[in-house]
């Protein structure tokens, strides 16, 4: 369970502490398996070469889904996903390192509920972003509980 976030102590600019993830081929190879993509590839990698990939790639969706927990995990068990958007604009590779993330944009209210929206991305190990990303969070306030 991850700590809980309240709209007081967050402050536009912040950065959200980084995160580090690698994409393994059995976690891909589930993914594909649940969300039913049989698309070669993401697991034959004579079939990727033949498409000029270097390799098999990571999912796109499997990425975003990766930035939106990360969103989740920061804001905490109270706080609330409004709204989540990414764009897959690199390709990632099985294995490699992934650093995920993030800074405040705008504290605001947004249905009568002290919000934050964000701006979270993806690196590749050069900096590269693979995937960027924005949030809409409502966070709790201290002085509301």
């Amino acid at each position: 369970m991850s700590e809980q976030r309240y709209y007081e102590d967050v402050t536009e600019g912040m950065e959200l502490p980084t995160a580090t993830r690698s994409v393994g081929t059995t976690q891909m190879f589930l993914y594909s398996a649940v969300t039913r993509n049989a698309h070669r590839i993401h697991y034959d990698e004579k079939y990727a070469q033949t498409e000029r990939l270097p390799t098999i790639l990571v999912h796109g969706p499997l990425q975003g889904a990766q930035l939106s927990a990360f969103v989740t995990a920061w804001m905490g068990p109270k706080g609330f996903l409004k709204k989540f958007a990414y764009s897959n604009r690199g390709m990632a590779f099985p294995g490699e390192p992934l650093t995920l993330k993030g800074r405040v944009l705008k504290k605001h209210s947004m249905d009568g509920r002290p919000a934050v929206d964000l701006e979270v991305w993806e690196e590749n190990a050069k900096g590269e972003r693979l995937v960027p990303a924005s949030a809409t969070v409502l966070l709790p306030a201290r002085a509301l509980t």
